[in-house]
């Protein structure tokens, strides 16, 4: 998603009368947001449940025969330890062992910062370099020194090549083997807290497009509106924004640089979030400035079917594949093309999310992996009609015991995009 953050005008000038939606979208769009508090219903993730996972992420090491797992300051090191650091040129990592306590990889004059950071439940080993010193024979040392049976060290797909490769040189003896395995294997599905805090994320994105959409009028910048979004999130409390695509450009799935105006008849698709004590929503509601044409309602219409259709394809022990499967042959028996091209579906029908926007796995041809419990997907199987206009429809979903369940009532029609 992309947020285009901008100056906010003023909400409160902008009274339903400046909406040319009709009246059935000036009822929905009004609300009373300043009266709710999301915060108040926010509960952060506990130790144990971090300590559940490391355990977890253990006992995955050892069926997949590595010695241990090694985390950059990224998404997966909150995940597991509740610590947020970041990537720069220095080497800064976590190491996860199969068996023992965690050891953390620090630059010496970072030190003091790092122990502030670190929760002490989580491991208190931290092992400095100093700039003229290796931090890779650190890393290869810390494995060692918690003992080594396969020789194989994981590294997490968001550690970076240089990392990985000076680790590979400084200890040759050792492989090293891609860790998703482990950290997918964990990070895939989802607990009860962690649904509970995308719940909140989500509430909070369609109260804010609420509160953005009284705005939305014809002669009106994307980066006015866009602008208008990002202010909406404030006022609820949170951090948060949305991509705006107007008109033709709505065609171009992640939009244009080019700058637009909304105009009368225009399509005007928005796609952003907001995150809840890290944990990501994605939601996008396609509308149409003034009355519709005919053909702008049956496009909409089909979207809207073929998100139904990937939601109903949605069966415990299911291949991920078959979700894309029954979206696109909804599109394609309209007529549109196949495999990707245009006009038609041009991206996945829907990709995982969780603490990242986008992670494993995703609603995808070829995609074999089984539909489980905890897993949390998106549901947007674009209509792009390149010169002409795009529709998505986007609202994300988990697997519960008893089958999916969407986060946010899904759009009714091109005149009411909140259900």
């Amino acid at each position: 998603m992309t947020y285009n953050r901008r100056k906010f005008l003023g909400l409160a000038s902008l009274g339903a009368a400046s909406i040319p939606f009709g009246n059935n979208l000036i009822a929905q769009a009004q609300s009373n947001p300043m009266g709710l508090d999301f915060k108040s219903k926010v509960v952060p993730i506990t130790v144990a449940e971090r300590k559940a996972r490391i355990a977890k992420a253990q006992e995955l090491m050892s069926k997949e025969k590595i010695d241990a797992l090694f985390l950059e300051g990224t998404t997966s090191c909150f995940y597991f330890t509740g610590m947020r650091w970041g990537q720069s040129e220095r080497t800064f990592g976590v190491v996860i062992p199969a068996k023992g306590d965690i050891i953390y990889i620090c630059p010496k004059f970072e030190e003091d910062r790092a122990k502030e950071l670190i929760k002490s439940e989580f491991g208190q080993e931290v092992r400095c370099w100093e700039e003229h010193e290796s931090p890779y024979q650190l890393i290869a040392n810390a494995v060692k020194d918690r003992g080594v049976k396969y020789n194989k060290i994981g590294m997490e797909e968001g550690v970076r090549f240089f990392i990985a490769n000076g680790v590979k040189k400084a200890s040759p003896s050792f492989e090293i083997v891609d860790a998703t395995p482990i950290t997918a294997g964990c990070r895939m599905y989802k607990s009860k807290a962690e649904i509970d805090l995308m719940q909140i994320a989500n509430d909070v994105t369609i109260e804010a497009y609420k509160m953005a959409f009284q705005s939305i009028k014809a002669g009106m910048s994307q980066t006015e509106f866009s602008g208008n979004i990002s202010s909406s999130f404030r006022k609820l409390g949170f951090s948060g924004g949305a991509m705006v695509i107007v008109g033709k450009y709505s065609a171009l799935p992640h939009g244009s640089i080019a700058p637009q105006t909304i105009k009368e008849g225009d399509i005007v698709l928005i796609d952003g979030g907001t995150s809840c004590e890290g944990y990501q929503s994605d939601i996008s509601r396609t509308i149409c400035v003034g009355k519709p044409t005919q053909r702008q309602i049956d496009i909409w219409n089909l979207e809207k079917q073929a998100q139904d259709a990937a939601f109903a394809a949605i069966k415990m022990g299911a291949p991920c594949e078959e979700v894309d499967a029954a979206a696109r042959s909804v599109i394609e028996k309209a007529g549109f093309k196949q495999n990707y091209k245009l006009p038609g579906l041009p991206h996945r029908t829907g990709h995982g999310i969780g603490l990242d926007g986008h992670e494993w796995t995703n609603f995808v041809k070829g995609n074999k992996t089984p539909i489980q419990e905890g897993m949390c997907f998106s549901d947007e199987p674009t209509i792009s009609i390149p010169g002409e206009f795009g529709i998505r429809l986007e609202d994300c979903l988990y697997v519960g015991a008893d089958g999916p369940h969407f986060f946010t009532k899904q759009s009714i029609s091109i005149e009411l995009p909140f259900g």
